[in-house]
């Protein structure tokens, strides 16, 4: 890459965010798409969030993505937000168009993606979340826009799940959605038909934890696990043990990404799927 006057400049803000892989996503598409842009990733204070999304403004900064801990707070100094970021409550994409800054959520989008590339169609069955964070909330959303028959929320903190299960019952009454703890006392086990965790349990550094056992449920069932850091986690080994199909985090991080990247370039005719191997294979060895 040739960085002139014309590189056209993208970036992360978020703190800390020594650890994230945005980077590699962003500049490995931009050279297999031969476009002059650079991606960087900004460690930024919460008291200079204001000043840092001023600044993208006077620079002409054409996007930026947000990260922890500033994908709410940052609504405040957008001119608007799309519709399901509104539904979710959170920002993770930003627009620039001439001087208006637009808010969008793409985790969301990018979940829903990664179940499309595995042929997994959620219309109709019920799902076992676990945890109640940020990432619970967009994944809880766009299962609901989906059309899932039920999702339950389990959780260590009972009113963080209450809080978010209380708040898609409102957002999509026709979704049957209910709360607990992660002793997962309340549910059928036999009926779930996916578990997906929202937790960071089973992150580096603490690879030999899982939010659950797995015993119990139905011989089909999938286990999904959004972290992607070690990307075979605990929780994603004892479901192969017991031969439930798996998916982990890396597809959703790569496919938000490039989502993102749709609505910086005006959604030009990039095929997401075509790019995803290679970006993947990039990535894999940063998170083994």
């Amino acid at each position: 890459m040739n960085i002139n006057y014309n590189t056209q400049i993208y970036c992360l803000i978020g703190h800390p965010i020594s650890k994230t892989l945005s980077p590699i996503i962003h500049n490995n598409f931009y050279r297999l798409i031969n476009e002059n842009n650079i991606y960087l990733a900004f460690d930024v204070k919460e008291k200079y969030l204001s000043t840092i999304v001023e600044a993208i403004k006077i620079l002409d900064i054409k996007g930026f993505n947000i990260t922890i801990p500033y994908k709410t707070t940052v609504i405040n100094y957008l001119d608007e937000i799309s519709e399901e970021a509104k539904l979710i409550g959170a920002v993770n994409t930003v627009k620039n168009v001439d001087g208006k800054l637009v808010g969008y959520n793409t985790d969301g989008m990018g979940f829903i993606k990664s179940l499309e590339l595995n042929n997994i169609d959620v219309k109709g069955i019920n799902i076992l979340v676990l945890g109640a964070g940020g990432g619970a909330k967009a994944i809880g959303t766009s299962l609901a826009l989906a059309e899932v028959n039920s999702i339950f929320i389990s959780n260590r903190t009972l009113g963080k799940a209450k809080k978010l299960s209380e708040k898609l019952k409102y957002q999509f009454p026709k979704v049957s959605i209910d709360y607990g703890g992660l002793d997962l006392k309340k549910i059928d086990k036999k009926k779930i038909h996916m578990i997906i965790n929202c937790t960071s349990i089973g992150m580096y550094p603490n690879i030999d934890k899982s939010p659950i056992d797995l015993d119990g449920f139905s011989k089909d069932l999938v286990v999904y696990d959004i972290v992607y850091k070690p990307i075979n986690t605990k929780l994603l080994k004892l479901a192969q043990d017991k031969g439930y199909k798996t998916m982990d985090g890396l597809t959703m991080l790569i496919f938000q990404g490039l989502y993102s990247q749709q609505i910086w370039l005006d959604n030009k005719n990039y095929d997401i799927y075509e790019y995803y191997d290679e970006i993947r294979r990039n990535l894999e060895k940063y998170v083994e």
